[in-house]
């Protein structure tokens, strides 16, 4: 674990206390002792190193202070020193069958995507899993685990399902509030669609903006929001294409095999990040 999620807020005394599930994981996984230091995401965001202060067996909870010696349990690098990322990105994912999807929202979660929303299409499954309140809950429960296992330090948001022309309102409306933003969808179709690298050199590169990230005035050019849209098993209907170019986002084909669903929206995620970091 490279961070621990905290639901609730540090109390008036400086203490968090850890309890329910919680409580199990850092006693029966992690077993902590009195003394060891945990990365603590709080509810404000921010990263607090925190000790083990003092544990109750009976009452079944354990307490946190505030703390900058003692041993730290953490394997491996740790969330403090994990970069903020740059650029904020959104995946909009074509609904695909349970299980899939919940490999898409832990990997897009450790990838450090900042919302995921999940799009009712022509190819989607129908039956309304995802409106099922324990459903719900068990998407929340997987995107903090990957969140604490990568340490990301974005707040990981999975919008309610919604139709296509809804999903792109809301990026309209975050576009809006943030200066460039780039959108992208993929499609197994080679012809009128780019690479990925030529489609995201082409932001930079287009005749309306400047080959630089930043002007002569120091005005940011970089990459700040960046959106991908990725089809279920089906993949995405030529009408849903069409409406997807028609809104700003652009086609972009890799050069590769037949990938499936989850494999498609974790790789274009990957490759999506690398290229604006790279630009940026």
């Amino acid at each position: 674990m490279r961070q621990f999620i905290a639901s609730v807020p540090i109390g008036p005394n400086g203490i968090l206390r850890i309890e329910g599930k919680d409580y199990r994981y850092f006693k029966q996984v992690l077993r902590v002792k009195k003394g060891d230091l945990v990365s603590v995401r709080l509810t404000d965001g921010a990263l607090q190193e925190m000790k083990v202060c003092g544990a109750d067996e009976n009452k079944r909870f354990i307490e946190l202070q505030a703390c900058n010696e003692g041993k730290n349990i953490t394997r491996g690098i740790q969330a403090s020193l994990i970069e903020d990322f740059q650029a904020e990105y959104w995946l909009f994912q074509f609904i695909a069958r349970p299980q899939k999807m919940d490999i898409i929202i832990r990997q897009a979660a450790e990838c450090g995507v900042a919302r995921i929303i999940p799009v009712i299409g022509e190819y989607t499954q129908k039956d309304g899993t995802f409106f099922n309140a324990s459903r719900q809950e068990r998407i929340l429960r997987i995107i903090k685990e990957a969140r604490q296992q990568s340490g990301s330090p974005v707040s990981t948001v999975f919008e309610n399902p919604c139709g296509l022309d809804e999903a792109v309102n809301l990026w309209r409306q975050r576009s809006a509030e943030i200066k460039n933003s780039a959108a992208f969808f993929l499609t197994e179709q080679a012809l009128d669609a780019l690479g990925m690298d030529d489609a995201v050199l082409g932001f930079y590169e287009r005749t309306d903006r400047p080959s630089i990230q930043r002007s002569a005035e120091g005005e940011d050019r970089r990459i700040r929001l960046a959106g991908l849209a990725v089809g279920c098993e089906g993949g995405i209907s030529s009408s849903e294409m069409s409406f997807l170019k028609e809104n700003g986002f652009i086609p972009v084909h890799f050069r590769t095999n037949i990938l499936r669903c989850e494999t498609a929206a974790l790789y274009g995620i990957a490759v999506l990040q690398n290229l604006v970091t790279g630009k940026n």
